[in-house]
């Protein structure tokens, strides 16, 4: 049987670095296992704040991708002001502690360039893909975002295509999203985001959620038709794992951390135990792989744990891989307000294939916090959970030496691979 062809739009493609680029990467990977021949489509001279040479090596040679050339202006405000890409990327410093010039830059990303600095992107992407839809058998259109100008593009193609399946993946919320708040908008640029993002929802044949909280907001913003298919690990990664045994007690986090989800209560638990513990204050190592901003830094350096910590800095994803291959606890954090329950950072489910224990920090009733009840890998805490936290701690060193606990592990459904068994039978019913 002829396989089908579906079209994946998405900014973020190797050498891009980051969690943005992994769902994607790793979906066309498995598709062609299920009868889908995906076409990726990328920008030809994109901008990305962080880069991964080493992730060019996982594309297969027989990906067939299109390019088609970018403009972004945002690109001035980088030369302007370099931590300009972090709020491209969404991370900003808080309000008190920006310079003018940064308020300018978001006031100017959040009001003039909506949905996002990509925005220029979407006519001679719906020009260039509306010649290419003549010329291929291709029946469905996948869009990817952040960032959601990729979204616009499925729009208008839909508009001008009706017969054409669109499935509109959000990573990431649009205005729900937790520093959505922080662009500084006007009522007109809150008004067109609105609109915009209500549009791309009831338009899409379906809207494809990575957490349980999101699908439900978009049910009720008018999506006709949603599916959950979460974020993933790739099994390859953790077939041959390699843990060094020592006596430290490495407490480990994967990927950037911004002052929004700064864990507070985690500095102040580690405090406590290095008084009360001197076995404890010898072991402890407190390791990042990814950026640690310099807001965060100087909280861990208040809580006085600035010996303790050791800094990877950003590196390829196989050794962050092997970095928390090697950890006796994973820290996880997440934003603490009400609007961020239904984040679930794709490292969670790299952290839960190591079989680590993991400590997660969020709002209450957090999505993160029910995979976590049904794998039995970790532990999610409120940030007013403080003593809680440091008992959570105490009792995984305590445990550091025991023999593994002896139950079958249950999160063998969030491979990558069986993620896209469920996207490939998505493509194909919408097809039928």
């Amino acid at each position: 049987m002829k396989p089908q062809k579906a079209l994946i739009a998405t900014y973020y493609w190797p050498p891009a670095g980051g969690p943005g680029v992994q769902r994607w990467l790793k979906f066309v990977k498995y598709l062609p296992e299920f009868g889908i021949e995906p076409v990726v489509y990328v920008p030809e001279n994109p901008s990305y704040p962080i880069r991964d040479e080493s992730l060019k090596n996982q594309v297969s040679k027989d990906v067939k991708i299109i390019q088609s050339k970018i403009w972004e202006p945002y690109q001035i405000a980088e030369m302007l002001n370099p931590k300009a890409k972090d709020y491209k990327a969404g991370h900003f410093e808080k309000s008190s502690q920006q310079s003018f010039l940064t308020k300018l830059l978001v006031f100017i990303r959040g009001n003039f360039f909506i949905p996002d600095s990509r925005k220029f992107w979407v006519k001679p992407s719906v020009k260039f893909l509306n010649e290419y839809l003549k010329t291929h058998e291709i029946n469905t259109i996948i869009t990817t975002g952040p960032p959601h100008s990729l979204h616009l593009i499925g729009l208008k193609l839909k508009q001008q295509n009706p017969n054409l399946k669109w499935l509109a993946d959000f990573r990431d919320p649009w205005t729900q999203i937790s520093y959505h708040s922080a662009l500084k908008l006007g009522n007109y640029a809150q008004k067109k985001h609105r609109q915009l993002e209500k549009e791309v929802l009831q338009s899409a044949d379906t809207v494809i959620a990575t957490s349980f909280t999101d699908g439900e907001n978009y049910i009720k913003s008018g999506a006709k038709n949603v599916e959950v298919i979460t974020n993933g690990y790739e099994t390859s990664d953790f077939q041959n794992p390699t843990k060094e045994a020592d006596k430290t007690f490495k407490i480990v986090y994967s990927g950037g951390l911004e002052i929004a989800r700064n864990p507070i209560p985690v500095w102040q638990a580690l405090k406590e135990l290095i008084a009360e513990n001197e076995n404890f204050r010898n072991d402890l190592q407190l390791i990042f792989y990814g950026n640690l901003s310099e807001e965060v830094e100087k909280s861990i350096k208040e809580y006085d744990l600035t010996f303790y910590l050791i800094k990877k800095g950003y590196v390829t994803h196989s050794e962050s891989i092997n970095g928390i291959l090697n950890a006796d606890l994973l820290l996880l954090t997440n934003f603490p307000d009400e609007k961020s329950k239904g984040i679930i950072p794709g490292k969670l489910f790299e952290y839960m294939a190591t079989e680590n224990p993991v400590l997660a920090i969020g709002p209450e009733n957090a999505d993160v916090d029910k995979i976590l009840w049904e794998t039995a890998y970790g532990k999610h805490f409120s940030y007013n959970e403080k003593e809680k936290i440091k008992s959570y701690i105490a009792a995984i060193y305590q445990n550091k030496n025991l023999p593994p606990v002896d139950f079958k592990p249950t999160y063998e459904k969030y491979s990558r691979r069986k993620l896209t068994e469920k996207l490939a039978a998505l493509i194909s019913t919408l097809n039928a």
